[in-house]
């Protein structure tokens, strides 16, 4: 059997890769920006470019079994990109067939949320359990349920879109996705900027985020002035973490996991998203799931969690 697999995850912004052994480390890992190309060809070149140095560089030639690949909307089943909202191609992409006459490696992809899910069963936070759900907050929301230690697919491959309930019924935002009202309009790391902003506009008090450009004013920036006492910056969380919470009872009472588990730019937060999260969750909650389900941090590196998971699919690459 040959020892690594690669995994790589496609984000928004960023696509990590990392060659990855048996026992879950990641030997060597690497980086390239999504975006960079506008198109799909020269973004996969790139890719295998940089991943044909690491494995170079670090005599793995010829001992990958597989590669496993997170990526926006990725089908496990047919190995297609779907409507990757946040991904700069036009979409359906064949991404595992792509891959795989580059590389001449067997590839499985899947949801990147469901990737990260995989790691955290794996090697994080969510070891030992069997039914929990991961929450992934970057650019957009996403998540992978587990119930009874299974991923769920459903039966087209899409189950698991929970970045795309709607939260806000009248006047929601527009989300990437052409419906407005989503929790990811509201609980990823651009819905945080976009919150700051109607905050700026609407209320008259001081603060910090008013010292920089509207526009370019980033869920960084709006952390860094809540931990420096902005009550503005403050309040955007507080008003985050209120959706976030509602939307988490909900999903309780749809699969009742044992946790929640947070990931991503925006779980970087910790309490002070965590705080008014938890308070909106008890609030809103069944009675008989009324402090049951956990809330916790992912505990895999950033990079490493879905780069882990997404490996974790190479082993089984075909």
């Amino acid at each position: 059997m040959k020892p690594y697999v690669i995994g790589i995850d496609i984000g928004g912004t960023n696509t990590v890769f990392g060659i990855v052994d048996a026992r879950g480390i990641v030997i060597a890992s690497g980086s390239i920006k999504t975006a960079k190309h506008s198109k799909f060809d020269d973004y996969i070149d790139e890719l295998h470019q940089e991943i044909t140095r690491l494995i170079q560089t670090h005599d793995a030639v010829d001992k990958i079994h597989g590669i496993g690949v997170g990526a926006p909307n990725a089908n496990y089943y047919t190995g297609m990109i779907v409507d990757g909202v946040n991904l700069p191609w036009p979409t359906p992409i064949p991404l595992a067939q792509t891959l795989r006459d580059q590389f001449g490696i067997p590839v499985a992809v899947t949801n990147d949320a469901n990737a990260a899910a995989i790691g955290e069963m794996t090697y994080g936070a969510a070891r030992g359990m069997k039914d929990f759900i991961m929450i992934t907050l970057g650019t957009g929301v996403g998540s992978g349920i587990v119930i009874n230690g299974q991923l769920v697919y459903g039966h087209d491959g899409f189950a698991g879109e929970l970045g795309h309930v709607i939260v806000k019924r009248n006047n929601g935002r527009l989300c990437g996705c052409g419906r407005t009202g989503c929790l990811e309009a509201y609980c990823s790391a651009t819905g945080v900027a976009r919150t700051a902003r109607e905050f700026l506009e609407i209320r008259h008090e001081p603060s910090l985020l008013r010292n920089m450009p509207i526009e370019a004013i980033t869920s960084k920036d709006v952390y860094d002035a809540a931990i420096a006492g902005d009550q503005l910056a403050i309040d955007v969380f507080n008003y985050t973490g209120e959706i976030l919470g509602e939307a988490l009872a909900d999903m309780t009472v749809f699969s009742s996991p044992e946790a929640f588990i947070l990931f991503g730019g925006l779980a970087k937060a910790g309490e002070m998203l965590l705080r008014p999260l938890r308070a909106a969750m008890d609030r809103n909650m069944l009675s008989i799931f009324k402090g049951k389900p956990k809330v916790i941090l992912s505990e895999l590196k950033e990079a490493d969690a879905a780069v882990l998971g997404a490996s974790a699919l190479g082993w089984e690459a075909k």
